[in-house]
């Protein structure tokens, strides 16, 4: 079992690039995905698979657990040649999506690759999940309305 980033420092920065890849819009992972050269050879611990999670929630985020509901998720488990496994939990029924998640996991966990994956598919869909967040956050800030009560003098 290899374990160069799934314990210590490498936790936050995993964390973080699956996160991402979870996120990504399908059509961009795949366009990414296109462009990196060397493609390894995989076999499929998991095969992707679609099921459903349910997800809890607090109100206002201190008070007790509910549960919200229920949502699709598909998840996957790759070994590539070299023995590196990635995994990957994706949102909805993308099977293609789950599996590059995966992969592209597995490929992150060499410190010889890391540096250019991030660089050319990490980076930029970072980058690009920022700036929708920020795009809708301007859009519900120009709807913000500020209520003030006047007091009358007397």
């Amino acid at each position: 079992m290899n374990h160069r980033t799934e314990f210590g420092d490498g936790v936050e920065r995993r964390q973080r690039w699956m996160s991402v890849l979870a996120k990504a819009e399908p059509q961009t992972i795949e366009s990414l995905w296109d462009t990196v050269t060397d493609k390894p050879h995989w076999t499929l611990l998991r095969a992707p698979e679609t099921g459903m999670v349910m997800v809890r929630a607090r109100a206002g985020g201190t008070g007790r657990r509910f549960n919200m509901g229920e949502m699709t998720v598909t998840r996957c488990a790759v070994r590539l040649s070299n023995g590196d496994t990635g995994h990957a939990y994706i949102a909805g029924r993308d099977r293609r999506h789950a599996e590059l998640a995966a992969v592209i996991d597995a490929l992150l966990q060499d410190p010889e690759r890391r540096m250019a994956l991030e660089r050319d598919i990490i980076e930029p869909l970072a980058t690009q999940q920022q700036t929708a967040r920020r795009t809708v956050a301007e859009k519900a800030a120009a709807t913000k309305v500020d209520f003030f009560t006047m007091v009358r003098g007397e």
